[in-house]
Order: C-alpha cells, then sequence, then structure tokens
C-alpha cells in the first residue's frame, strides 16, 4: 500500500477499527496531551460548566483527562465502534457516541465548545496546495457541522501541526472569525497550532 493509500485510509472506519481491534495500546495521543495543552484547555474553556464535544476521540487521554480537571459535560464521539465500546467501559462515566463527526446526530446549536485534536488531519490526503474533490467534499461537510451544532456563542478548538496556508482555507467561513496560536515548547521543537473559530461579534 503506498503512502497515498494509507493516508487515505484514515478517513474510513474501518481502518480504526482494524487498528483499535488489533492494538494492545492503552492510550494514544495524536499531536499534544492534555498536560501540553492544560493552559490553552483552560484559557478558551473558563467555564468547566460548558458543554464540549470531543470529535473523533479515538483512544486519546484528553477527555479523562478533562473530565478529572472539572469538565464533566463532555460528550465524546468517533466513528470507530470498536474504540467508542472499549472506552465506554473503561470510562463510564462520560459519554460515549458512534457517529460521523460530518453527521453527528445532535441538534442545532448543542454544544458551547467543539475541540478536535488530529481528527481532521485524518480527512486530508494528496496534495494540500490543491486538494482532490472528495477530501473537498469531506472536510466541507465536516466544519459545516462543526459549525451547525455550536451555540452561536460556540468556540471551535483544531490542534494540529497543519501550516496556516493548508488549514485557513478549510476552516474559514463568513461569520466566523479565526485566531491561530502557535503551540511551541522550546527552540528547535516543532511548532503545532490552535486554530480557534469564534463567532463574528455584532457591532
Amino acid at each position: 500500500m503506498s503512502s497515498k493509500d494509507n493516508l487515505e485510509a484514515l478517513a474510513h472506519p474501518e481502518y480504526w477499527d482494524g487498528r483499535y481491534e488489533a492494538s494492545q495500546e492503552d492510550s494514544f495521543e495524536w499531536f499534544k496531551s492534555y498536560e501540553q495543552i492544560k493552559t490553552l484547555i483552560e484559557k478558551h474553556i473558563p467555564d468547566q460548566a460548558s458543554s464540549i464535544i470531543n470529535m473523533g476521540c479515538g483512544n486519546s487521554a484528553l477527555s479523562p483527562k478533562m473530565y478529572e480537571a472539572g469538565y464533566k459535560n463532555l460528550v465524546n464521539i468517533d466513528f470507530s465502534s470498536i474504540i467508542i465500546a472499549k472506552m465506554a467501559e473503561k470510562y463510564p462515566e462520560q459519554t460515549w457516541k458512534v457517529a460521523d463527526v460530518r453527521e453527528t446526530g445532535f441538534p442545532d446549536d448543542s454544544f458551547d465548545v467543539v475541540i478536535d485534536k488530529g481528527t481532521l488531519d485524518a480527512m486530508l490526503s494528496g496534495s494540500l496546495w490543491s486538494p482532490p474533490d472528495h477530501v473537498r467534499e469531506r472536510t466541507t461537510a465536516y466544519i459545516n457541522e462543526v459549525l451547525r451544532i455550536l451555540k452561536p456563542t460556540g468556540k471551535f478548538l483544531y490542534i494540529t501541526y497543519r501550516q496556516p496556508h493548508f488549514i485557513r482555507p478549510i476552516v474559514t467561513r463568513d461569520a466566523w472569525t479565526l485566531n491561530i496560536e502557535t503551540l511551541k515548547e522550546g527552540e528547535g521543537v516543532f511548532e503545532y497550532f490552535a486554530y480557534v473559530l469564534t463567532p463574528v461579534q455584532a457591532p
């Protein structure tokens, strides 16, 4: 299988079901751990009573760590039924749901915050300078769904290593303001970014 095929496989539940079924790993973090983004979380979600959805949660420890820190109103979704079953058994105090992030099934204006740590990345394959039509379609559907389930005063927090010139065209929407924060831990350390979408404030 080529690297192109490998990247494309990440966008499909069959790949993840197979990975999670075969894996013995307790958890796996894409990009940053909770401890590494704790300050960012506290900055952008100061109210621990906020309704939060973690999109494409996988077996990341992000939600369990946030729950321990006091964020109790948290929903986790993933299109892998294998990992949702495992996480629900391990953390029954939290809400876990099998769902595609492009069609979550939640009503409009359901959440104060949507968090994505690597899920959008799994939808990206091919050239990001000129993404294939199927990549454009699924990323557009995803971001539109994110904004649909966010409350009018909500916030989308997306963490990735992808450079702004690639991501800005994907996530930018009318009536929403995009701010980009660089996450860097020291000289020579690989840069990560937090893309924060918030509604444009009425004058």
